[in-house]
């Protein structure tokens, strides 16, 4: 068997470039379905002797901690890298939440210190997604996680987190043949940053295999396990089931030419891309393990004929929208179901709102100026929303440190999060004011304005100005329009 390859992602954390996935640990569980635990974590060994020391699940994937933790148990415990995710649920994070949530993963784990604890967000319209942040960076400096890494977070919020002073060395997202968002902005923001990128969907559930090549497209309404479905509509914003043909086709071509699998290819032309620190291969553990077969993907590499040949069917499908993490933020929601209801009942409002005079609504983001100078984040009346002057603080803080870009960007999001407290959205914007306090600063400002407004394209002033606070490198006010719109 090849010798698996390896990759350092964070000082004293080295872990195999081909990490095996829990995910499936959930679909297995499924229905009220009890796993035998100490059987499953048997069978992650297999994995471990091939070379396969490092594991890849989250609080949320059914007993995927419990398992790994006894399996770490049965060994070498230095020997094996356990990687965990924390996706709290939306709405205000204290200091004692976060603590709670870590210590409940290392009971679980049977360790001490998490190695590597990514947290994901769901509404960075929301500042508690950055509370947790900071929070779980005390919690680093503490002792009980290593490293912080990030999933399914987009190049503009892995750039403010960074900017702020979040330690994160990885960035864990979709990625395949068939979705290359990871390609653009975010592979910058990782080059710039040093920051790995952890690559999972590689094979979207198993559509990108010899098994489906040629075949009838299938009843998307019963695709198997909630892999299958969450991809199928991947498939279908793709392009539909002749893009992925073409794809298949490409794909087995090369592999016929290395005499590897379909699948290989689909997962090597992922692990070449720059940025890639390993990708993530899902397992069902004491189902079916394919150690030969993930373990030839150390034994080849692709020419450069393979990639223009794959790169040239990649070019006949239709981008996947967004960036990466999209799926779980805006439609069309790219999840098993279609919707985020089996991941959250409702998004909480980010900021306080109390009634006004005249029938008006008031929101407050909680900023020391507020109450100081008397007055609102933002005002509905009728169906306008006026938003105040605002810069990138947060409670004490600056978010996006002495980043232009990574400030914009946290403005924007608090105009968002006043926007949904009023019951608006960031499309309902028909008119922003920027102010620079240097000139020169004025195109990454404007570029991160770009990102986020490009589709909206609200009527637009960007001025020089002097801003209370040194500190400020932006500010930015706006007019939304809600009109008839009931939403």
């Amino acid at each position: 068997m090849p010798t698996i390859e390896r990759t350092v992602l964070a000082p004293g954390l080295s872990i195999s470039r081909v990490v095996t996935g829990l995910w499936q640990i959930a679909d297995m569980e499924r229905d009220g379905r009890v796993l035998d635990l100490d059987a499953a974590a048997r069978a992650m060994t297999p994995y471990v002797e091939a070379g396969f020391t490092s594991f890849d699940m989250a609080d949320h994937y059914g007993s995927a901690e419990i398992i790994a933790g006894k399996c770490r148990a049965l060994g070498d415990p230095g020997r094996v890298q356990l990687l965990t995710k924390w996706v709290p649920t939306p709405g205000p994070v204290g200091a004692a939440d976060v603590r709670g949530a870590i210590e409940r993963s290392l009971t679980r784990l049977g360790t001490e210190t998490i190695e590597l604890l990514q947290f994901h967000a769901w509404n960075y319209a929301d500042p508690s997604w950055l509370d947790a942040l900071f929070h779980l960076q005390d919690l680093k400096q503490e002792g009980l996680i290593r490293h912080l890494g990030l999933t399914n977070v987009d190049a503009a919020h892995l750039r403010v987190a960074l900017a702020s002073g979040i330690e994160v060395v990885s960035n864990q997202v979709s990625c395949s043949l068939l979705d290359r968002r990871a390609a653009g902005r975010l592979a910058a923001v990782c080059a710039e940053y040093g920051v790995g990128l952890l690559a999972y969907g590689t094979v979207c559930g198993g559509w990108l295999s010899e098994k489906w090549l040629g075949q009838d497209e299938p009843d998307w309404e019963h695709a198997g396990t909630w892999s299958q479905m969450k991809y199928g509509r991947f498939i279908r914003a793709a392009g539909g089931w002749s893009a992925l043909q073409r794809v298949l086709s490409a794909a087995a071509g090369v592999a016929a030419r290395h005499g590897v699998s379909l699948t290989n290819v689909a997962t090597r032309f992922i692990m070449e891309q720059p940025g890639v620190a390993a990708v993530i291969v899902g397992a069902r553990l004491g189902e079916r393990a394919h150690l030969d077969d993930n373990a030839r993907l150390c034994a080849f590499q692709l020419s450069a004929d393979d990639r223009a040949e794959l790169e040239a069917a990649i070019a006949t499908l239709t981008p996947i929208p967004g960036d990466c993490g999209d799926e779980y933020r805006t439609p069309p929601f790219l999840t098993a179901s279609g919707d985020l209801s089996h991941h959250l009942d409702a998004l909480a409002p980010p900021y306080e709102v109390r009634p006004g005079p005249r029938g008006t609504h008031r929101c407050f983001s909680g900023t020391s100026w507020e109450p100081l100078a008397g007055f609102s984040r933002a005002v509905r009346a009728g169906g306008r929303i006026s938003v105040s002057g605002t810069t990138a603080t947060h409670g004490q803080r600056v978010i996006g440190g002495t980043d232009p870009a990574a400030q914009t960007h946290a403005v924007i999001d608090k105009i968002e999060g006043a926007l949904q407290s009023l019951g608006g959205r960031l499309e309902h914007v028909v008119r922003t004011r920027v102010f620079v306090s240097h000139l020169d600063h004025w195109e990454p400002v404007a570029r991160a304005h770009g990102e986020r407004f490009g589709t909206i394209q609200p009527a637009n002033t960007l001025v020089e100005a002097r801003l209370v606070g040194a500190e400020y490198l932006v500010e930015i006010e706006a007019d939304a329009e809600l009109g008839d719109d009931p939403d």
